[in-house]
């Protein structure tokens, strides 16, 4: 999640980005887990130990690449409906050489965008802004956790 939109061709350089970074990773937990049957059935029993573990490395990792696939899914629809409704935030921010937000700069966004939250608390935009903020400010765990929070509000406001 790379906070407010930027400007340009960016977000579909990323998206592409991250499709093959997750085929990539994908491919190789199929190798891992296939290194793992081939251990298992190799009948020793230091080979079924292995065997086991490394399967159940590629099963975790295959786990922990489908929930960050999800996420990255379940965040591009919060920003599209966002986007849709005109309530996106546009990247403003001075950035330092290294693309990073300036800090103060971040740092003053971040807090309104937390009273904004505050303000409205079901209101899952309001959160969606903040996790955007968060990540600007460098706190990418409290970033995942209100976009989390976003997804949630978001999930009950289309159920309600």
């Amino acid at each position: 999640m790379s906070g407010s939109v930027p400007a340009g061709p960016r977000p579909h350089r990323d998206r592409i980005w991250a499709v093959g970074m997750a085929v990539l990773v994908g491919g190789f937990l199929v190798l891992v887990g296939w290194r793992g049957v081939l251990l298992i059935e190799s009948g020793s029993a230091v080979g079924v130990m292995l065997g086991l573990a490394v399967a159940v490395l590629a099963l975790v990792g295959a786990w922990v690449l489908w929930r960050s696939v999800l996420f990255g899914v379940r965040m591009q629809t919060l920003a599209r409906t966002l986007e849709a409704e005109g309530g996106l935030p546009v990247d403003e921010l001075p950035r330092r050489p290294s693309g990073r937000a300036d800090r103060e700069a971040a740092d003053a966004l971040f807090t309104q965008r937390k009273a904004e939250a505050e303000a409205a608390p079901d209101d899952w935009r309001a959160w969606f802004r903040l996790s955007l903020a968060y990540d600007d400010a460098g706190d990418r765990g409290w970033a995942r956790e209100a976009a989390r929070t976003a997804y949630t509000l978001y999930r009950e406001h289309r159920q309600g």
